[in-house]
């Protein structure tokens, strides 16, 4: 008789969200299947992007006989580093020339948000974290493998005008207790398309300044607002500008393509040089037992592209032509839902910003559109405008008609 396993207590874990959803999808035979849950950027034909400057970088690397695969630094290539820090806060930035900004290279968005919310965890003594309602299905994962247990939302989206409570989330700001960790999204914010104004963002910056709070942000998708990267970097540039410590992690999975390459950049924005100095090392120290230094294939695509001033140029009108893209999708997606006299207001499909969309639909809705017309979303309603092209915007226009008439002659 076999001795009983040593795992035998372990549970069976549930899916992830959005990757289960995936699989189903994959798993669906229908010719007309369409996946609108999967945060990544399509083509017009449906398929993944790999953007030509990244092929150049790609064939210049494979020809250079020089380059080996030696272990990167602890804190990863700093040639990436800067040009990252850079392209985010912008080359003529002050605290960058005063030496007040320590940059580290990290494992794309996710792997440089849990390092920063490790820091935080051991290096502030305010224990209490705030992410948006709602916020990318991550992002309380990972405060809480961080150690934070006191993870609250603060008003964010409004479900009736399907935009932002701007209102609703100062108050909760306002009231948090005074150094609490806030986590804001840059731009384009996942899941819900909704972004401050100039205006907003400014009284944002007002309540974490005079809160003192711990202020990170989330910088997934730089340039897939406007098509500009310096455009979509106004917010955190103004929370600099006015004197803050802020905190970003950025992500080169979205805007370079470079999913699989888990390439990602922690800034911290300090108060002066020495205290930089102190705050990469205590980085260091807590990346060199958990995975000791990140991988150098995405980085050095990243490092290369962002100090050639010709690379870097291909690379904007590159990026600047899938922003473009998800703008028209965007359009084209509302004109065709108000042709259909579809009942509702879709005007915040033109209104929402990057790469998501929360179309307002209902789980039940969510459901019959996977069930019937094999359309998958989020069960909240979130849509990645990238999975629409020409091919299939009638066939999802008019799923979606039909669901929201067939729901209100109920």
């Amino acid at each position: 008789m076999a001795s009983e396993s040593m795992f035998a207590n372990v549970q069976l874990c549930p899916p992830d969200v959005v990757f289960g959803l995936n699989a189903e999808y994959l798993a669906d035979t229908s010719p007309n299947k369409v996946n609108l849950g999967i945060g990544a950027y399509r083509t017009n034909e449906g398929k993944p992007y790999v953007m030509p400057v990244v092929t150049k970088v790609e064939e210049m690397m494979a020809a250079d006989r020089t380059l080996n695969h030696e272990y990167l630094p602890i804190d990863g290539l700093q040639a990436m580093s800067e040009g990252a820090t850079k392209l985010v806060l912008g080359r003529e930035c002050s605290a960058i020339t005063e030496n007040r900004v320590c940059a580290i290279q990290g494992i794309s968005g996710t792997g440089t948000g849990r390092l920063a919310f490790e820091f935080a965890q051991r290096h502030h003594s305010v224990k209490t974290a705030y992410v948006s309602k709602p916020t990318w299905g991550n992002h309380k994962g990972m405060l809480k493998h961080a150690g934070y247990e006191d993870v609250r939302e603060y008003r964010y989206y409004d479900p009736t005008t399907k935009g932002l409570d701007i209102a609703g989330m100062l108050s909760d700001l306002n009231d948090a207790p005074e150094g609490s960790l806030v986590l804001l999204h840059g731009c384009a914010h996942n899941p819900s398309g909704v972004d401050p104004n100039h205006e907003e963002w400014q009284k944002i910056r007002n309540v974490c300044k005079e809160k003192k709070l711990f202020t990170i942000l989330d910088f997934a998708y730089q340039g897939f607002v406007s098509g500009d990267p310096d455009t979509d970097a106004w917010a955190i540039r103004n929370f600099v500008e006015h004197g803050m410590e802020v905190v970003i992690f950025q992500s080169f999975a979205k805007n370079f393509g470079l999913y699989n390459e888990r390439c990602g950049n922690l800034v911290f924005v300090c108060a002066n040089s020495t205290i930089a100095m102190n705050v990469k090392s205590q980085l260091k120290a807590i990346v060199r037992p958990w995975y000791s230094n990140p991988p150098n294939h995405g980085a050095r695509i990243v490092a290369t592209v962002l100090n050639n001033d010709a690379l870097l140029n291909e690379w904007k009108e590159q990026l600047k032509a899938m922003a473009e893209r998800i703008t028209n999708v965007r359009q084209s997606l509302y004109e065709a839902l108000k042709l259909l006299e579809t009942p509702g207001d879709w005007s915040h499909i033109i209104n929402q910003k990057g790469m998501f969309t929360f179309t307002g639909l209902s789980p039940a809705q969510v459901l019959a559109l996977k069930e019937k017309h094999h359309i998958y979303m989020l069960g909240n309603g979130r849509i990645s405008m990238c999975g629409i092209n020409t091919s299939n915007l009638k066939y999802v226009s008019d799923a979606i008609s039909a669901v929201v008439k067939s729901d209100s002659k109920m």
